[in-house]
């Protein structure tokens, strides 16, 4: 499936990321697939109110929880600036399919980085 949402099509999730050489591409690669994953899901499903958001973002969130492990064997680690951004990705999503009263921490609420 394809993002149809015109502020999301061809936004470059986790670019600052991608930026700094502490990230290994290869596993931004697999963060971002879980962020279009998002999406996708969001279009299919079309999530009637916020707890209906919040259940789709939980088994994303639980998605990059499941990450951590190869962040780490490759070096490096989800810190602040990567639980900063990975966190503006999910809101950027929200905000962009209309749920602008959406927490952000909530948003990652099930997170373990």
């Amino acid at each position: 499936m394809t993002i149809t949402n015109d502020q999301l099509a061809g936004h470059r999730f986790l670019a600052p990321l991608y930026e700094d050489d502490y990230f290994p591409d290869h596993v931004l690669d697999k963060g971002t697939a879980v962020l279009c994953a998002l999406c996708e899901r969001i279009e299919a499903e079309r999530p009637a109110d916020l707890a209906a958001l919040y259940a789709l973002t939980a088994v994303a969130t639980a998605a990059f929880n499941g990450l951590e492990a190869e962040f780490e064997a490759a070096g490096c680690e989800i810190e602040t600036v990567a639980r900063e951004e990975i966190g503006e990705s999910f809101w950027t999503i929200a905000t962009a399919y209309g749920f602008l009263d959406a927490d952000p921490e909530e948003l990652i609420a099930e997170r373990e980085w």
